[in-house]
């Protein structure tokens, strides 16, 4: 038996920013005009409305999908609470009664999902699972910059974006993923951080704002190199023109490029979504399927990289 993604679906806020107005909505510090688009690559990037939480834009990009599952599986680096697990909201506003709960590692969250979602469906404990993700990065933006230095630790903040997605991995005893990976570096996890919440800070305003070292990400990725990809080729007696869409997870036009050209990835069969809509944390993979309309029996590579730091790779036949 082999577990198969049938269906995906994302959301989109219909509310947008673009860089510019990034750059003259932060007040104190006044960064350099157009710094943020030459930096990264983004034009635009969606924010919820004030009253969406995680779980809402997990329901708008769920609706349809959701009959008859057994298992919901939220994976978001975003959350509507610390307690209870945000898939009971998710669960709730659906109108379901399975079992649920939340899987996490930040951008790497719905990848990780989609891992666990396969394992119970191949060890037979479920047959239909939803997988799902509401990402809100927007609310941990920081607006009010004292300086130069705050502003280059606020930076990773001001690419984030607003989604949802939602994923259906159903038993099949034919086709489905056949190949999957992952590794991590633990002694990054501090490159990146949105502190507040949890038992280092439970209630102090200041670390409700997401920070991080984006050079120092980068070389930490570098140190741990494109092999966990490469190898998936090797194993599998696979090439990059054998997929009909490589998706590959975005923070920055200048990383991709990095990273692209160190694994030869063809760019025909890539799917840049970073310019019109930002970095949209766990659902940046299934955003290129969607774009790219992948359909039933194309075959994908969906190469994930998330802070911590984790990396992944699954290749499946939809």
């Amino acid at each position: 038996m082999k577990a198969r993604i049938t269906q995906i679906s994302t959301y989109l806020p219909a509310a947008t920013l673009t860089s510019d107005e990034v750059e003259r909505r932060i007040e104190g510090y006044r960064p350099p005009t157009g710094i943020i688009e030459r930096m990264t690559g983004i034009g635009r990037r969606h924010v919820a409305a004030d009253d969406q939480q995680a779980s809402d834009l997990a329901v708008e990009a769920a609706k349809g999908l959701a009959a008859d599952v057994d298992l919901l599986i939220f994976a978001s680096a975003s959350q509507d609470l610390v307690e209870p697990a945000t898939a009971h909201i998710v669960a709730a506003k659906l109108g379901l009664s399975c079992p649920v709960f939340d899987v996490k590692n930040a951008c790497n969250s719905l990848l990780n999902g989609i891992q666990v979602a396969e394992g119970l469906i191949v060890s037979g404990s479920y047959r239909r699972v939803l997988v799902c993700s509401g990402e809100t990065p927007s609310r941990a933006i920081r607006w009010r910059v004292r300086d130069r230095a705050q502003f280059v630790d606020a930076f990773a903040g001001y690419t984030l974006s607003d989604a949802g997605a939602a994923v259906l991995v159903e038993a099949d005893p034919l086709r489905g993923i056949f190949y999957r990976d992952f590794s991590a570096d633990s002694t990054a996890w501090g490159i990146g951080t949105l502190p507040g919440g949890g038992s280092m800070h439970p209630r102090d305003p200041e670390f409700s704002y997401f920070r991080g070292d984006g050079r120092r990400l980068k070389e930490a990725f570098q140190l741990v190199g494109p092999d966990l990809f490469l190898n998936a080729l090797k194993r599998t007696g696979l090439t990059w023109d054998d997929f009909a869409v490589i998706a590959v997870h975005q923070v920055a036009l200048p990383y991709l490029n990095v990273l692209s050209r160190a694994l030869d990835l063809p760019e025909d069969r890539l799917v840049i979504t970073l310019p019109e809509h930002g970095n949209c944390a766990s659902v940046t993979l299934p955003l290129q399927l969607t774009h790219a309309r992948a359909r039933r029996g194309d075959r994908v590579a969906l190469l994930g990289l998330g802070g911590g730091i984790s990396l992944g790779i699954m290749l499946a036949d939809l």
